[in-house]
């Protein structure tokens, strides 16, 4: 422990305090030049004067000492460090202590946890490492591991709420040595974990978080999320912060998507998610059933269930005539339920309506709304409901506070610890539930099985997307229709005969739309003509575009009635390839509604994108509209998908937009492909 200090309220006092709290069973040395002793321990100069090779280095000292205590300790041969300190110094040189140090573990070959972070706890291994030591009742024995790029995040979840009790708690800072992936993936090896937390500002191997993830799932270990660095605003606070880029989140969305990992905003919703998905019965099939002791708070229950699109158990006719049985006169027999009549009985009637509600084939979880106020005969015996209804069901079952606060802690703690999961606040609840229900439901999804690329065709579009500029719209028609996307006829013509032979091929009535090179937005230099009837129209048409903007263009099919989509692809520097699905014609921009995916993937993962659109009730057909043929639309994204990963380091950004979804089928009415590095 380098920088161990008797001086009460230094970090290298509370680190001693930490460790020593914790039950550890190893050998400490301490190691400060400015004491001979500490605790009656002896205390070395230097950790080359340590008389064994150590297995942590715990390095507590200034800024300005950290690259020679570190150099030290390799030196010493310590087979890992922990650093507390930022490693920021003004005025530094080049490359900065960060990189330095980065660099001196990685030719080591050791790990490091930091620097600027919280330390770790190993609760399994009875080994806490942290400058500031942790409430007396904080305790291992959980099952709870909690992986964080906020020092304070970590003292938030770790040392406030009696509610939790971890195997492994973790703030690794700026990641100097080990990186999240690395501390998720030996999270999942420990036996005790059941579930993740992740508070995470950036991935910096994308490759090993990517492969944690699959490990996690292939377990069925659940992994919540709470991503920060969302906003523009907050990612550039994030660069200052660790030192690192925050990703874009579509690139975050489509990861979690893909391996199941659950997403919440909140601590609150962290914390509620972490109890409900670590809990030792995991979610059947269904939705929540509820009982309350309030009909106002159930109405506001139920109108923040339907906002986060949390569904409630179908009870059948048993379940109902079982309710109406035991509820006094007055009270409805439903779910939700308001079982707060008398109060004559409450203990029973409450006991005996959640086990009629969690034994419906419908339900997956019963829920108890109420408060958890200590020495409160009401809220005690609430408690003695539900451990006696957990007895008589295999469903799990939590008790809800209403407000956002635990009140006091003895009962709630003890509830929770006892395998009866005390969730708080109504909304944030609901989040827990629906990040239940959405994980439960990944996990059995089946993985995508996407068709493979057709053969050559990488190889037939490589030259062409090695050359300089965009591809212009036939081009990148062309490109889609290769990897089935499916497309309107079209031919380009650079005469006025040449057009109305076109138009003749393809049939009246048509769209004539500039091709001068360079012109990426047609409509916006007034590039495109639309409903050309006859040969007289078009050949008026072609004109007005051949002497403003050149007489090449492109002649196309008329589209008919259908909503409209877009098809788009991007590159992030951490993921790679994206594919986004959304609104598309004049809608891109006003309504934000889009999910992104990592391609390829197959027609089903198509179907799940688009049903996660807010405009996917319009494919069915509206007010005398034919329904649109989803199944082409699917099989189009699906085959857009593959393109997107077989031309992986080729392209930039694809744009398809609009894609026209019609009773006949789905086709790209306009696309534009940038070649990558040849903006």
């Amino acid at each position: 422990m380098i920088g161990a200090s008797p001086k009460a309220g230094s970090v290298g006092r509370g680190m001693i305090q930490t460790v020593t709290g914790g039950g550890y069973e190893g050998r400490l040395h301490f190691v400060n030049p400015s004491y001979a002793e500490i605790d009656g321990q002896p205390c070395h100069p230097s950790i080359a004067d340590v008389p064994e090779r150590v297995d942590l280095a715990v390095i507590a000292v200034a800024n300005a000492r950290l690259e020679q205590a570190l150099q030290q300790a390799i030196a010493a041969g310590a087979r890992a460090a922990t650093i507390f300190a930022s490693a920021y110094i003004e005025g530094d040189s080049e490359p900065p202590l960060t990189r330095r140090l980065a660099a001196m573990a990685r030719e080591a070959g050791m790990p490091i946890c930091g620097a600027n972070g919280m330390g770790f706890y190993n609760f399994d291994h009875r080994l806490r490492v942290c400058g500031f030591p942790p409430p007396a009742w904080v305790e291992g024995g959980g099952n709870k591991t909690f992986i964080t790029h906020s020092g304070s995040a970590f003292s938030a979840m770790v040392h406030h709420d009696h509610r939790f009790a971890y195997n492994l708690a973790v703030s690794p800072g700026q990641e100097l040595g080990a990186t999240c992936d690395e501390y998720l993936d030996f999270a999942l090896e420990m036996p005790t974990t059941r579930v993740v937390g992740l508070f995470l500002e950036t991935v910096r191997n994308a490759d090993g978080f990517l492969a944690a993830l699959e490990k996690a799932k292939a377990k069925r270990i659940p992994i919540v999320v709470l991503k920060v660095g969302r906003t523009a605003e907050s990612a550039k606070l994030a660069v200052s912060h660790s030192g690192a880029l925050a990703g874009d989140y579509a690139a975050y969305e489509a990861v979690f998507d893909r391996h199941g990992v659950v997403a919440v905003e909140t601590l609150t919703e962290l914390a509620n998610a972490l109890l409900l998905l670590g809990h030792d019965r995991r979610l059947p099939a269904g939705g929540l059933a509820t009982i309350h002791d309030s009909g106002g708070l159930r109405e506001l229950t139920v109108d923040r269930a339907v906002m986060r699109g949390v569904p409630f158990s179908k009870i059948g006719k048993e379940t109902t005539q079982k309710l109406a049985a035991r509820l006094d006169y007055g009270l409805d027999p439903i779910n939700p339920l308001d079982a707060w009549g008398t109060g004559n009985d409450y203990e029973g009637i409450f006991e005996d309506c959640m086990v009629a509600l969690c034994e419906d084939p419908d339900t997956a979880v019963g829920a108890l709304f109420a408060e958890t106020r200590d020495a409160y005969s009401l809220h005690e015996g609430y408690g003695r409901v539900l451990a006696r209804a957990a007895g008589r069901t295999a469903k799990p079952i939590v008790l809800v506070n209403n407000m956002a606060v635990i009140g006091e802690a003895n009962l709630a703690s003890h509830m929770t610890k006892a395998g009866l999961p005390v969730l708080i606040d109504i909304d944030a609840a609901m989040a827990a539930f629906r990040a239940g229900f959405a994980w439960r439901d990944a996990v059995q999804r089946p993985a995508p099985k996407p068709n493979l690329a057709p053969a050559g065709l990488r190889a037939k579009w490589e030259a062409r997307l090695g050359k300089e500029g965009a591809l212009d719209e036939a081009e990148s028609l062309a490109l889609m229709a290769d990897y089935g996307v499916g497309v309107l006829a079209h031919r380009i013509a650079e005469s006025d005969a040449a057009a109305i032979a076109a138009a003749k091929a393809i049939g009246f009535p048509v769209a004539l739309k500039t091709a001068k090179p360079g012109v990426l937005h047609k409509s916006d230099v007034g590039g495109v003509k639309l409903g050309l009837a006859d040969e007289a129209a078009l050949l008026a048409a072609y004109r007005d575009l051949a002497a403003r903007l050149g007489p090449r263009v492109l002649v196309m099919a008329m589209a008919g009635k259908g909503v409209e989509l877009s098809f788009g692809a991007i590159v992030d520097p951490q993921f790679g390839p994206l594919v986004l699905v959304g609104a598309g014609g004049v809608l891109i921009e006003m309504m934000k509604d889009r999910r992104f995916a990592l391609p390829p993937f197959d027609e089903a993962e198509a179907h799940r994108l688009l049903d996660g659109l807010v405009l996917r009730p319009l494919l069915d057909g509206k007010r005398g509209q034919k329904p649109a043929d989803i199944e082409a639309l699917a099989k189009s994204l699906a085959a857009f998908s593959v393109l997107v990963a077989d031309l992986k380091g080729l392209i930039a950004e694809i744009d398809i937009n609009p894609v026209l979804a019609g009773p006949s089928g789905a086709v790209a009415l306009d696309a534009l492909v940038v070649p990558a590095g040849r903006r």
